[in-house]
């Protein structure tokens, strides 16, 4: 029984380092197949977060080697008057436009839930404008919103508003310019809704109803609870997208009557515009490498607020 038990212990081991061996075989196989997306990760990604966390300390303007000056640039930025307005503008944007464009995109969803004659022609109508490129979208809002000869200013006069708003040039419309034309492409977050939705097991409704619930409770007490992951998932992504917002800013700026980069009385001027301005306009990569620190800090902050308020509802 003793020499059966040792041969058995025997078989185990070599049975065990075959298949380390040829897990450790499969590993490197599939390191070697993934290698492009490590090194291309290493050299295009990771090299340069280290390198901007590096420069964010250093007087850097890319003609001449940087110079470390330590916290300088951290200093210097949190006594600029512009930077301030900066965050000003992209918190002011961010907490009215996540709740806008996410309950909009909730409540299309819902219509386009719908089981009605010509649905998946009006889901193709309301999903087409999020697919058009960011800086063609961006010149054909501009041309919309200009307060001249725009075709939003135009279907106001002709439906008697004599003096419509300026929108770009005027430091009080141009945020909700900018809201209008997001709201033109929330398709893309619309579809994670419809998707969604019609995961909602019809029986949960169905009990609902035999209840007595009406199609509002059935949506408030139902619906909601069984997409609020989904909810908080866009809401998050929605956030730090705009914390992020530069592209459709800085073309709508320079297209505005304005010219000047942040618009008229820097009520455009985001942060990810400024940063790009410090950056590429002045040559001052040490101070926007600093900002992008802050900004991704940021972010990190928001994000955690709001996983921490998801928690609250578990």
């Amino acid at each position: 029984m003793n020499r059966q038990r040792i041969m058995r212990t025997e078989a185990n081991k070599n049975i065990i380092k075959e298949n380390r061996k040829k897990d450790m075989k499969n590993l490197r196989l599939g390191l070697l197949f993934i290698s492009p997306i490590i090194i291309g990760f290493c050299c295009f990604d990771l090299y340069p977060i280290i390198m901007s966390l590096y420069y964010s300390f250093t007087d850097f303007s890319i003609l001449r080697a940087p110079e470390w000056i330590g916290i300088d640039n951290y200093v210097e930025m949190f006594m600029d008057p512009l930077y301030w307005k900066s965050v000003l503008n992209t918190l002011y944007f961010t907490l009215i436009g996540v709740p806008l464009l996410t309950i909009t995109a909730l409540l299309l969803a819902v219509l386009l839930n719908l089981r009605t004659p010509l649905i998946k022609a009006f889901r193709a109508l309301i999903y087409i404008p999020s697919v058009v490129p960011t800086v063609a979208c961006a010149l054909l809002w501009s041309w919309i919103l200009n307060p001249n000869y725009g075709l939003l200013n135009s279907v106001l006069r002709s439906l008697g508003v004599s003096n419509p708003p300026g929108w770009l040039a005027d430091p009080t419309w141009a945020k909700p310019g900018i809201l209008l034309m997001l709201l033109w492409g929330t398709g893309g977050q619309m579809v994670i809704f419809l998707a969604a939705l019609q995961g909602v097991p019809d029986s949960l409704m169905e009990s609902a109803r035999l209840d007595g619930a009406n199609a509002f409770q059935i949506f408030i007490y139902v619906t909601i609870p069984m997409i609020r992951n989904v909810i908080f998932y866009c809401v998050i992504t929605q956030a730090v997208a705009l914390l992020q917002f530069f592209a459709q800013a800085y073309v709508m700026s320079s297209a505005s009557t304005s010219g000047s980069l942040g618009g008229s009385n820097n009520c455009t001027l985001f942060y990810g515009l400024y940063l790009y301005q410090e950056g590429f306009g002045f040559l001052k990569m040490g101070y926007a490498s600093a900002m992008a620190w802050i900004l991704l800090i940021i972010s990190l902050f928001a994000t955690w607020l709001l996983l921490k308020f998801s928690d609250m509802f578990d």
